[in-house]
Order: structure tokens, then sequence, then C-alpha cells
């Protein structure tokens, strides 16, 4: 069986491989010691590439194709990406989600019938009412009450417990059902923020909302929310991403990244004073 020793997808991914091993083992480009690859053969390569280096040994090739042909992998659709959240007796996932988005609407009225009559208001107060109802009536829909349930239970205990938490980034600051349940804390209507940058019916991609904690508590919230939906001893640590650590890293620390694989100075200034955190299905 014949087969290349394969790093990554295309020839001119090469450079690329390079500062990610830089990356992974903290060394510059410029470091003669760094890890690295000889050339730049490390790809997946076609059939008459590899029949130019084992031309001689062709059985070898059609055998690893042969081998191939018999992986079949059949993977179920996930029915519930999602932790279940446990909600008061009586009540079901969406009933309890609507009952707190409502709720949590409620008390941000005083503030917009306050700003009705400064004449600050964009949008009457019954206009809020009907976006409210059509986004319950889609996040329902799309089977997501329980994600904003965890979202908006593990953010109450941030700030129960006096951690700074950020206003809201993102689409999501685009749902008023986020607003109104103190996700955020960004007024979408008087913005101008459309929801259907968040969620989509015509294009249904999982939600994805970004929160900034302080960085020096950040370990509280994601211990918090470990323990609250930890299924056994699995928790729920497959479902949590923070900025600079096991997830997609922000761009301040991108930057920082770059600087350290081209050996240029961070600027102190770029040190983040807070952390992302994603919760987000795997």
């Amino acid at each position: 069986m014949a087969t290349n020793d394969s790093h990554y997808l295309r020839r001119e991914d090469a450079r690329a491989h390079e500062i990610l091993l830089c990356i992974q083992t903290g060394k510059g480009m410029s470091d003669p010691t760094r890890m690295r690859w000889g050339a730049p053969e490390f790809y997946l390569k076609s059939r008459p590439e590899m029949m130019e280096l084992f031309g001689e040994l062709e059985d070898a090739l059609d055998r690893t194709w042969e081998i191939a042909e018999r992986c079949n992998v059949s993977l179920e659709e996930v029915k519930e990406p999602f932790p279940k959240f446990e909600v008061p007796e009586g009540h079901s996932t969406d009933t309890y989600f609507e009952y707190v988005a409502r709720m949590g609407f409620e008390k941000r009225r005083p503030r917009l019938e306050a700003m009705r009559l400064k004449g600050a208001l964009k949008h009457h107060v019954a206009e809020y009412a009907e976006r409210l109802d059509r986004e319950i009536q889609m996040i329902e829909k799309m089977k997501f009450s329980g994600y904003f349930l965890i979202v908006w239970d593990f953010i109450r205990y941030a700030r129960s417990k006096g951690i700074p938490v950020g206003p809201g980034r993102g689409s999501a600051a685009g749902s008023l059902v986020s607003y109104a349940m103190a996700i955020t804390d960004i007024d979408p209507l008087q913005y101008g923020l459309l929801f259907e940058r968040f969620l989509n019916p015509e294009r249904v991609n999982l939600p994805d909302i970004d929160i900034d904690f302080c960085m020096n508590r950040r370990g509280e919230v994601i211990q918090y929310v470990t323990e609250k939906l930890r299924p056994g001893t699995g928790g729920a640590n497959h479902h949590i991403q923070h900025a600079g650590g096991a997830g997609r890293p922000s761009r301040t620390w991108a930057a920082r990244w770059r600087c350290r694989t081209r050996r240029w100075s961070a600027s102190p200034r770029w040190c983040p004073t807070s952390s992302t955190f994603r919760f987000r299905t795997p």
C-alpha cells in the first residue's frame, strides 16, 4: 500500500502549515531551530503525482484506493444538539423560554415608555410587542428555546456574582428577545438592527452568541456552565469555547500570535481586558 504523508490539502498550503507549526511550538518564522518540513510535498497528492513516485508499484496504489472504498460511514443527524436545560415544573422548554422573554420585556417597558414620553423612541411600543412575538415564534420553530435559556442563565449568574458582562456584539445584538432576556443590553429597534442577521429561516444556522466577560473571572462562568449542564462525567466542555483558550482566538489574540510568529513587538495596550465566551454546539 502506498500513500503520501499528508499534513495539508494542497501544495500551496505549505506556508500556512509552517506558520501553524510556529504557533504550536512557540517559535518564530526567522528561528533557524524551528520545526519545519524539508519540502512542500506533504499534501494530498493526485493519482498522476503518485504514479510519478511509485509507478513501478501500481498495485500498491490500487490497494490504497480499494481500502478507501471499503470505508463507509453514515452519520445520523443529531436530534438535540444542545444540553438539556432543566425548567420549572409545569413548563416545557418552549413555554419557559417564552415566559422569561416576556417577563424580561416587561422589565424593559418602563424605559421604553420613558423614552416615548421624551420623544426619543424611534418606534412605537406596539412595534416592539409585534417583533417580540415574531422572534419568539421563530426561535421556537427553529427549536432554539433551550439555547436561549442556557445563555440567559449563565449571564444572569455572572451578573449576580458581580462579574462584568459586555453589552453584546455581533449579530445577536439584532435580537429583541436577547435584549428582553438581558442577554444583550442593546435595543435593536432603536439602532435599526435586523433579527434576520442573527437567525434566518431561509438559511438555517445554529445560533452563535458572543459574550464578553472580565478575563479575571471568566473561569467562574465556565465552571458554572460546566457544573450546571454536566450530563454525567462529560460536562459541557464540548459546548464551550473561549477566546485565547480552547476556542477560536479573538482578533486581539490573533494579532498577538502574528507578532509571535514574526517576532514583532506586541503593544501592551493590546492586552485584552475582557475575554470572549462563546456558547455553541460542537
